[in-house]
């Protein structure tokens, strides 16, 4: 939780200085990518970042079934923080491949991937968004567009308890949202890496009440976290393009991939229930 301090110190710093040091902010901010952000902006299709999107062969890796990589063209902006994203039980990758242009678009490379079979488990899916994270930091074509100190990781239903296993497995990563997660682990104090739980009000497949609510309950209170139940939603919602699961998983991932404090508007004061957010529960500020 220390990088955040110093996060919220840089940023503080920059309020400060911006009048008389233009570009200050980026500057106490190295990993800032794209312009000041709206409500419009993050709840927008896409972000300011042209998109390209590279396939990986499930027969040029190990330890996953491959997937598709997607990132922002530009090379201007240096590196960026990455995001792999794992599919549910009986899915393939094309069940969550909106938000790889989307999160992409926003400043992130993200790469949607297959697991080794359909029917895996969580515990396997876990470890396979960690192969997926090495292989795209160490061997993959775009490697030298992401900056593999920050590193994130989701997943839909088996591939959100997968994100949490992945959380628990490698402490340093800066982020992690399970969508309507599945898992037969209910507790994880081990858990480091701020989280953002969503479940769905509807969900009959991984119910808020034996799922998303106690995994959101069991992380430490100190821990950097947040529980954002969808209002009128399934257990298959994340699987079409939703405005909601994107805006809330950008800000997430934008304040703890990028210790990017401009987007602690979407997160504090906690937001109110509408007629997409059936509850939303957290602790403010991130800054802990």
């Amino acid at each position: 939780m220390k990088r955040h301090l110093a996060a919220a110190a840089a940023s503080a710093v920059c309020c400060l200085t911006l009048l008389t040091a233009p570009g200050a902010q980026a500057a106490d901010n190295p990993y800032e990518r794209g312009p000041a952000p709206t409500d419009a902006s993050i709840e927008a299709s896409r972000g300011s970042y042209t998109v390209a999107d590279t396939s990986v062969s499930s027969l040029a890796v190990t330890g996953f079934g491959g997937g598709t990589i997607y990132y922002p063209t530009s090379t201007a902006d240096g590196t960026f923080g990455a995001v792999v994203i794992s599919p549910g039980f009986t899915a393939t990758q094309s069940s969550i491949a909106w938000l790889g242009p989307r999160l992409a678009s926003q400043g992130f490379v993200v790469f949607t991937i297959d697991t080794l079979t359909t029917m895996d488990q969580p515990d396997s899916r876990g470890r396979q968004l960690l192969a997926a994270l090495d292989y795209l930091t160490q061997r993959s074509s775009v490697r030298g567009r992401v900056d593999s100190t920050r590193l994130g990781v989701m997943g839909h239903s088996m591939g959100g308890g997968g994100a949490l296993e992945a959380a628990k497995s490698r402490p340093s990563l800066q982020a992690a949202i399970p969508l309507t997660g599945w898992n037969t682990d209910k507790t994880w104090p081990e858990i480091k890496t701020p989280t953002l739980v969503v479940g769905a009000d509807g969900d009959t497949v991984a119910p808020v009440a034996t799922h998303s609510e106690p995994f959101y309950g069991s992380l430490p209170g100190s821990l950097d976290k947040a529980y954002l139940e969808l209002n009128n939603a399934t257990h298959f919602t994340p699987n079409t393009s939703n405005t909601t699961i994107a805006k809330y998983s950008i800000s997430w991932l934008k304040r703890f991939i990028d210790n990017d404090t401009r987007y602690e508007q979407f997160l504090c004061p906690l937001p109110r229930p509408s007629l997409t957010i059936e509850e939303y529960r957290g602790n403010c500020p991130h800054t802990s």
